[in-house]
């Protein structure tokens, strides 16, 4: 109870702190140079929203963020509401989360966990099952979300380690739980057309549009084999990391038979099952194949609609009846299956990047001002060295998405004074980003659960586990992912 309330009082503090940077900012004395005083109330609006995400509820904070821009001098309130919840990728990002979270209500992800956790080929071999478990984890958290990745996994993992004599605390659980997380933060940002990637490229795209020839956007299917290559690498690393540096006495996996799993069967697909995981798969290729195989006939028609197959497959899978209910039963989905949070963390974000950015605020200006002298004569490979480095520190200091939003304008400013190709280096930033926000409860809300499970892997093992792998990520980008990333884009 004591805990409780002290929870409370410190999220009653940290919110009233928040909101007093959105409100005052911009009555402080500084003199920064291009901003104007609109910039200055989009500046104060912008920080405290960081702060509110860093340590109170996203989704309260997202909503509040939007509402004091709208109150602000930048533009209406209804301008800004148009802006906010009318962007092309916030809509595509609710129906491809009902799209997820109809996977996860109708227990489709029961079936990929088991497809994955029953490899008779990891049989006896604990670290190649470890490898197939992130492998999982990886995929899942790509293509459908992190959180599903992380609570269909564990549970098993659990199961797994109570049958074959493991206890809480011990050195092979704390390992392959630090794995799960940190190889779903791999694939979190891996689909082009999901979650914070595609947040991130978004406001990518938006933010180029000042510079000669933009706006300029990444291509996805080159964007995709650069993830994946660099995932698969990178999980293959932190496994080997783990066997050969961690080294957990991983003996009692090798008498552990996959087919105990099927002692417990699952029952057949069902049609609901089946239809939906057919539309899934559907909706990535068509929209995969308009960047993959732009000249077969209908690409182009996709390309251009690419935004709305979410919210066409998610409408069809409505109309469908089986035994007398919708395929899809929206309504059940909303209510228990989409993270809210993660929602209108996305809206709130493009939103702010595209104010920050605008010429009335003078924000861009202020980072041409200050960065030019810095980034002056300095190459390209230097810079994504640097910036990369930044990325990774902060991020494990603060939300991730926000970190990638703070650094692209960054970016932008330099690739337009030197004339580099900024996609490249976009591409590793936002990979990076996402995938090394690990280290601290603050990076993302995958570490906060990774620090939250205390019963089984004390705090000083998730620093002594994941600052190691952070590296790891690092070295393999620069050395795996800047030579792919400059000759896919």
């Amino acid at each position: 109870m004591a805990n409780s309330k002290n929870k409370d009082t410190m999220t009653i503090v940290h919110s009233i702190i928040g909101v007093a940077i959105m409100v005052l900012f911009r009555y402080l004395p500084l003199n920064l140079p291009e901003i104007t005083p609109v910039g200055m109330q989009v500046v104060g609006i912008f920080l405290g929203t960081l702060y509110l995400w860093t340590f109170v509820d996203p989704l309260w904070s997202s909503l509040f963020a939007i509402a004091m821009v709208g109150f602000s001098d930048y533009a209406p309130m209804n301008a800004v509401l148009q802006s906010a919840f009318g962007s092309p990728v916030a809509r595509q990002s609710f129906f491809l989360m009902v799209a997820a979270g109809a996977l996860v209500y109708y227990k489709v992800t029961l079936y990929i966990g088991r497809f994955f956790l029953t490899r008779k080929f990891a049989n006896g071999k604990p670290w190649m099952m470890a490898f197939v478990i992130c492998i999982g984890s990886y995929l899942i958290a790509g293509f459908i979300n992190c959180f599903t990745a992380i609570f269909l996994f564990w549970p098993v993992l659990y199961d797994i380690f109570d049958e074959i004599g493991y206890k809480k605390g011990d050195a092979f659980p704390r390992v392959m739980l630090t794995l799960v997380i940190t190889s779903a933060l791999v694939g979190f940002p891996m689909a082009p057309y999901m979650q914070n990637g595609l947040a991130l490229l978004a406001n990518f795209q938006s933010i180029t549009e000042s510079m000669p020839g933009g706006p300029i956007s990444v291509n996805n299917a080159s964007y995709l084999i650069v993830a994946i290559v660099l995932g698969i690498t990178i999980i293959t690393a932190t496994v080997l990391y783990a066997k050969f540096v961690i080294r957990p006495d991983a003996s009692k996996l090798k008498d552990y038979d996959v087919e105990e799993l099927n002692k417990h069967p699952l029952p057949p697909m069902d049609l609901r099952q089946k239809v939906l995981s057919t539309a899934f798969v559907l909706l990535v290729l068509g929209m995969m194949l308009p960047s993959l195989l732009p000249s077969l006939p209908g690409m182009k028609f996709l390309s251009s609609n690419s935004y709305g197959l979410a919210l066409f497959v998610v409408a069809v899978l409505a109309a469908i009846r089986i035994d007398g209910k919708a395929a899809v039963e929206i309504p059940k989905v909303l209510a228990g299956n989409l993270n809210w949070g993660a929602y209108f963390i996305i809206v709130a974000a493009i939103m702010l990047g595209n104010v920050l950015t605008n010429e009335s605020t003078g924000v861009s200006a202020f980072l041409s001002y200050v960065l030019s002298p810095i980034f002056n004569g300095m190459s390209s490979t230097v810079f994504t060295v640097l910036i990369l480095l930044v990325a990774g520190v902060l991020t494990n200091l603060c939300n991730s998405l926000v970190i990638g939003m703070i650094l692209q304008p960054v970016l932008v400013t330099y690739c337009a004074q030197s004339g580099a190709d900024p996609r490249p280096i976009v591409t590793l930033l936002i990979l990076f980003v996402l995938m090394s926000a690990a280290v601290t409860p603050a990076a993302s809300p995958f570490a906060a659960i990774l620090h939250s499970n205390k019963e089984w892997i004390e705090t000083k093992y998730v620093y002594q586990y994941t600052l190691p792998i952070v590296l790891i990520e690092f070295i393999l980008v620069m050395v795996v992912g800047v030579p792919l990333a400059s000759m896919l884009m």
